[in-house]
């Protein structure tokens, strides 16, 4: 057996750094919540299975393509024992557009045997069921428990999330984990879900990871981010 190579931590929240208060989070919130009050779940879908589908197929894809892909998925295979038995040549055709499409297929289709073998195929209610499907981390998780049976048992933490969260001083760090405990901390349980909502749109209306618009913002007073100044003095 080859010697396995040594891996390299991922960052964690900085030593030193002042902790955000939850009054302090709870006025971000507020504000955000004012700011998008048409904020929800970006991915189409009438149902868990659907939406589960769906965020698998988020994986590094914007919402809008995997939105413009599962019409013609969920007509083809639309419970999860049809997608149990679909043939990964013909699921990967309709699911290309969304990119790694091979990993992906075979995380729907064993995300769906295993749903048809262990829960009857209805998806389940909790985290530790919901992370022993193939392709279904805590992220994923979040999302299906949240939006498709108003369940909070954590926050989900997509790039989103970690870019806007850290610029904002509500958490520290890039593992999605330690950052979504962080958030937890500060954020009361009845607000969990929609957290990641009002923050995935501030995301992707403003604080875009390349250009994001500081001038624009509505946290601008309240954010402590070190370059909010130089792209807020940026004309378009």
């Amino acid at each position: 057996m080859a010697a396995s190579k040594k891996k390299t931590p991922k960052k964690t929240a900085r030593r030193g750094a002042r902790a955000m208060t939850p009054a302090q989070a709870a006025r971000i919130l507020d504000i955000l919540e004012k700011t998008y009050p048409e904020a929800e779940c970006a991915l189409h879908h009438r149902n868990a299975f659907e939406l589960v589908s769906a965020t698998i197929l988020s994986a590094q894809c914007t919402d809008q393509r995997v939105n413009m892909v599962t019409p013609a998925l969920f007509a083809r295979y639309p419970t999860p024992a049809a997608l149990a038995e679909a043939q990964p040549a013909e699921l990967e055709a309709i699911i290309q557009s969304t990119g790694f499409f091979r990993s992906k297929a075979k995380s729907l289709i064993g995300c769906a045997r295993a749903l048809v073998a262990d829960h009857g195929g209805v998806v389940p209610r909790t985290m530790a069921e919901m992370v022993k499907l193939p392709g279904v981390g805590r992220k994923t998780a979040n999302v299906v428990l949240g939006h498709a049976y108003d369940i909070a048992e954590g926050i989900a933490v997509d790039t989103h999330v970690l870019r806007v969260s850290n610029r904002l001083g509500m958490a520290r760090g890039d593992d999605p984990i330690d950052v979504e405990q962080q958030l937890m901390a500060i954020v009361p349980k009845a607000r969990w879900t929609r957290t990641t909502d009002l923050i995935i749109f501030h995301g992707r209306n403003i604080c875009d990871a390349r250009r994001p618009a500081c001038g624009s913002c509505p946290l601008f007073a309240l954010c402590p981010w070190r370059d909010k100044q130089a792209f807020a003095n940026r004309v378009s």
